[in-house]
C-alpha cells in the first residue's frame, strides 16, 4: 500500500530531524515507543540517545526493512502491526526487558490522529511523555484554552491526560509526500490537570464531556437538558456554580469536573421525561 494511501508523510530533512530530538530531549537510560518508524531516520536517532526502542510499522514491507536497517544498533525492537490492535504497554514491557514505564514518539497519519491519541491514554498510567508530529490544526486543538475557538472535546482529553506544549512548527516542503497542510510537534508531559480533580469513572467523566459539547454553540442548559430532564439538568449547573447561559466551549477543566460531580450528585433523582 502507497504512503499517500496509510496517510504517511514521511521527514526528508535530517535537519529537521535534529531539531525535533532536539526539542524532545530523550533521557538516557529511557525506554521510548516510536509510532509509524517509516524508513528508520527517526528510529536510528533517538536508539543512539537512549536504552531501548520499540518501533512500531503498519507497513509489512517497511516493518521488514527497518530489521534490516536497525539491527546493527542492537538496541531496536520492529513490531508490525497495527498500533490501535496492540497492547502497548505489553508490547514494550516485553521488548525493553521489563520497561514499566516508557515515553512516545510518532509522525501520525494525519486521518487517525485523535484516535491514537485516545489509544495512548488509555495506557496513560505507563507513560511518561507523548511527543507526535501532527496537522497544525489538531494540535492548536490540543493545546487550545478556554473561550477560544479551537477549545473543544479533544483540548478536555489531552489536558485532563497530559501537558501539551507546541514546541515545533513544520513546513509543508519537509515532508514527501507533501501534506497542504503545516504539521507541528507537540509534546505532552503526563501527568495532566486531571490528577488533581479525584475523578474515578474516567470513562463517565468523558461522557459528560461529549454531552456538554454535543452542539457546540448551543448552552450547557440546553445540552444538559434533554439527556436530564430540565430539572436535573439545572439542579447539575447549580451544583457546579455555573449559569445556564454558559457554552461548553467556556469552561475549565476544573469547571467540567464541577459539571460532573453534579451529575453524579444529581443521580437519585429521576430525570423528568
Amino acid at each position: 500500500m502507497s504512503p499517500e494511501k496509510l496517510g504517511q508523510h514521511f521527514l526528508t530533512g535530517a535537519g529537521w530531524r535534529e531539531k525535533i530530538l532536539a526539542a524532545i530531549r530523550p533521557p538516557a537510560g529511557s525506554v521510548w515507543l516510536e509510532i509509524g518508524a517509516g524508513h528508520g531516520e527517526m528510529t536510528a536517532l533517538l536508539a543512539r540517545r537512549v536504552r531501548r526502542v520499540v518501533a512500531v510499522e503498519l507497513d509489512a514491507s517497511l516493518a521488514q526493512r527497518l530489521r534490516e536497517v536497525t539491527a546493527p544498533l542492537g538496541n531496536v525492537e520492529i513490531v508490525s502491526g497495527d498500533v490501535m490492535a496492540l497492547d502497548l504497554p505489553a508490547i514494550v514491557h516485553s521488548a525493553s526487558g521489563g520497561a514499566d514505564r516508557f515515553h512516545v514518539y510518532g509522525n501520525l497519519p494525519y486521518y487517525i490522529t485523535s484516535p491514537i491519541l485516545h489509544h495512548l491514554f488509555d495506557s496513560a498510567a505507563r507513560i511518561e511523555s507523548i511527543h507526535v508530529v501532527i496537522q497544525m490544526e489538531v494540535a492548536e486543538r490540543l493545546t487550545a484554552r478556554p473561550g477560544s475557538r479551537a477549545y473543544g472535546y479533544l483540548s478536555i482529553l489531552a489536558q485532563y491526560h497530559s501537558r501539551p506544549e507546541i514546541r515545533l512548527r513544520i513546513p509543508p516542503g519537509a515532508f514527501r509526500p507533501r501534506p497542504k497542510v503545516f504539521s507541528t510537534l507537540v509534546s505532552l508531559t503526563l501527568p495532566g490537570g486531571g490528577a488533581g480533580l479525584g475523578i474515578e469513572d474516567t470513562g463517565a467523566f468523558f461522557d459528560c464531556v461529549k454531552l456538554c459539547f454535543a452542539q457546540k454553540r448551543k448552552t450547557l442548559w440546553n445540552n444538559l437538558r434533554p439527556a436530564f430532564g430540565e430539572a436535573r439538568a439545572r439542579m447539575i449547573l447549580d451544583a457546579a456554580g455555573i449559569e445556564s447561559r454558559e457554552r461548553a466551549e467556556e469552561l475549565s477543566l476544573a469547571q467540567f469536573a464541577g459539571v460532573f460531580r453534579g451529575a453524579q450528585a444529581t443521580a437519585r433523582g429521576a430525570p423528568e421525561k
